[in-house]
This record gives C-alpha cells, structure tokens and sequence, in this order.
C-alpha cells in the first residue's frame, strides 16, 4: 500500500514538474524592442544616479569605482574612463558569456559613458542632502541594473572577470568581487573625505537593496 501510495505521490509530482515546464516554454521571450527600451532606460536611470554620485563626490565597486578615482584624481571625467576601462572585458565577455550579451554590455556602456557626461549639460544639480543622494542615486543605479540584468546586459568590468577567475583559477566570484570593491573603498580613503566614503557604502546598500529584492533566480523568466 505504501508502494502504491509513494508511487501515486510521484506521479503528481512528475505531472506537475511537466506543467510548469509547459508554462515556462509559452513564455514569450524578449523582443528587439523590448531589449532596445530595456537597455536605454537602464543606461538612463543608471546615468542619472552616477551623475548625483560623481556631483556629490561618492564612488561604487567594480570599474564604476575605478573610474570615480580616476576622476577624483586627474582632470578627466567618468563617462571616457568608464568607457576605456571596460575595453578589455569584452574580450572575456564574448569567451565566457557570447556575442549577444557583448553586444547589449557595450551599448549600455557606451550609453552610461555618454549620458553621465550629457545629463550636467541638460540638468543643473544644485545643493543635495547626502542622505537622499546616498539612498536616491543608489536607487537609480540598482534599478538601471536590474532593467539591464532582465535584457541579459550589464555594466561591464569586474563582474565579467570575476566569472573568468572563478571558472579557470577556482576562486569564487562573489568573493573576488567582494575583495576587489573592498581595495577600491580602501583606495577612497586616500582620495576622498570619510563622509563621502560613509555615504558611498550607503548607496552601495540602497543599491544592492534594489538587486537583492528583485532579482533572485527563477523569479523572472522573461528573458531576451
């Protein structure tokens, strides 16, 4: 009887296993337009928190970060760095992810590098409360990502060699992340002022806020 009862259990599960699978397979997939709307409205809104970011002297992780420091201590500005220090990740990226992600990473890229440094010209940004640049502009940046993740595009950089390391040298990617934004808040010591840097890991918050809530896997099928 517990035969039969095991095996009536197994049944239902098979069947239900095959329905959702069903399910899953009449999702429609990205258009081009939906991914062309998805990658410009990502790069805009996360434009517009690096533009409150780079206004108010706040900095991130990964090459966002790098490029912050670049401009904080030369007479450059973010978007031509941005830009330059993302070149050599495509390599990794059409190895490791494809051409079709290269391809969306570099637009959105290009997007952000443009718009950080068209959004001043357009839009005056005057006296800011730390907090709500802290909390706002990390806000826009996760969610810009967020729109990018679901179009399978990101911002390019550290994120991309932290899954070339992980897979040929065996080390995690969340922690070589982990240690490389953590030498780069390290290196803000000795360029910007320690409530800068106390804001910025708040906006690293806001922002990963905004990843952690609404991107976990199997919640979003939707893809390009």
């Amino acid at each position: 009887m517990n035969t039969d009862k095991e095996n009536e259990i197994t049944n239902r599960e098979t069947l239900v296993e095959e329905e959702q699978g069903k399910k899953a397979e009449g999702i429609d997939k990205h258009s081009v337009v939906d991914d062309i709307q998805g990658i410009i409205i990502g790069s805009l809104l996360a434009a517009f928190g690096i533009a409150i970011f780079s206004h108010m002297n706040f900095l991130i992780g990964g090459t966002a970060g790098v490029a912050f420091l670049t401009q904080y201590t030369t007479s450059l500005t973010f978007g031509p760095i941005f830009f330059v220090i993302n070149l050599p990740f495509y390599v990794l990226a059409i190895k490791k992810l494809g051409w079709d992600f290269t391809i969306k990473t570099f637009i959105a890229v290009s997007g952000v590098s443009f718009l950080t440094e068209f959004i001043p010209t357009i839009f005056e940004f005057g006296e800011i409360n730390p907090w709500f640049a802290a909390i706002f502009g990390g806000f826009l940046i996760g969610s810009g990502l967020l729109m990018l993740f679901r179009h399978k595009a990101s911002l390019g950089g550290l994120n991309i060699l932290s899954i070339y390391v992980q897979e040929y040298f065996q080390i995690s990617a969340g922690k070589f992340q982990m240690v490389a934004d953590t030498l780069i808040i390290l290196a803000a010591f000795f360029v910007v002022d320690w409530k800068a840097l106390a804001f910025s890991v708040l906006a690293a918050v806001a922002l990963n806020i905004i990843l952690a809530i609404n991107h976990k896997p199997g919640r979003y099928r939707g893809m390009s």
